[in-house]
């Protein structure tokens, strides 16, 4: 079976869906619905009590340990993106500060300082989910030695128009062919190019993931419901292998 995560609410701002789980409460029911509706994993942005994504070890584990309580023996992940905390310095103590672990969490290749989060969280057992957006950061990965320690790659191209992201994509997959690495790897999309790029996940038979992070909309174009929702339709999709 393909490996289908859930990605339930990304960096987006509360009103844009009006099923996009912010609190801790919100990201248990909608991980739970997720999981009934297909998702294997979990991917989630934390909020503080400000509504403002935070790496604080506080606010992640409350979020954790209603997640958890929710979904008991689903992996979840979250993200660890650069604009959540601009200073590298304090980026890095936030992570080392945490005390409630994820099981992976999602590092950006080409932002500031991402070899140093990644090697911290392998020294705390989290696994890496090692995000790339194009062929540098492929590069990037294999020259730093850490890319068989990782969870997953992630191949995910930020174009919006799908011939570019396919273009990318491509150069992506040769620059790891080149490396022989041989980390399991996770594609998709956002917006425009994430149905069609699921779809070619499916095809190669890679792993990919879905939900209100990367797309609002069903693949006919009407609005999703929920995060169950698009999980029910990305296996529907999956299931078919097109």
């Amino acid at each position: 079976m393909i490996f289908l995560q859930a990605a339930l609410n990304g960096n987006r701002a509360a009103g844009e869906h009006p099923a996009l789980p912010l609190t801790p409460e919100q990201l248990a029911l909608e991980g739970r619905r997720a999981v009934a509706a297909g998702a294997v994993a979990i991917h989630l942005h934390v909020r503080g009590a400000s509504g403002r994504e935070s790496l604080a070890p506080a606010d992640l584990a409350v979020t954790l340990g209603a997640v958890r309580a929710s979904v008991p023996g689903v992996p979840i992940g979250v993200s660890t993106g650069a604009w959540i905390e601009p200073d590298l310095s304090q980026r890095l103590a936030l992570l080392a500060g945490w005390q409630a672990l994820p099981d992976f969490a999602s590092v950006n290749l080409h932002e500031d300082g991402a070899l140093d989060m990644a090697r911290l969280l392998l020294g705390r057992g989290v696994g890496i989910e090692a995000g790339l957006a194009n062929p540098a950061a492929a590069e990037l990965l294999i020259a730093s030695g850490l890319a068989e320690r990782c969870l997953r790659i992630l191949i995910e191209p930020t174009e919006l128009e799908l011939a570019a992201a396919r273009a990318n994509i491509a150069a992506i997959e040769a620059a790891l062919d080149r490396g022989a690495l041989g980390c399991p790897r996770l594609l998709h999309g956002e917006n425009a190019v994430c149905w069609p790029l699921l779809r070619d996940a499916a095809a190669r038979g890679y792993a990919t993931r879905i939900g209100l992070e990367d797309v609002l909309a069903l693949p006919d174009g009407s609005l999703a419901p929920d995060n169950a929702s698009l999980v029910a339709a990305a296996r529907q999709i999956i299931a078919a292998g097109t």
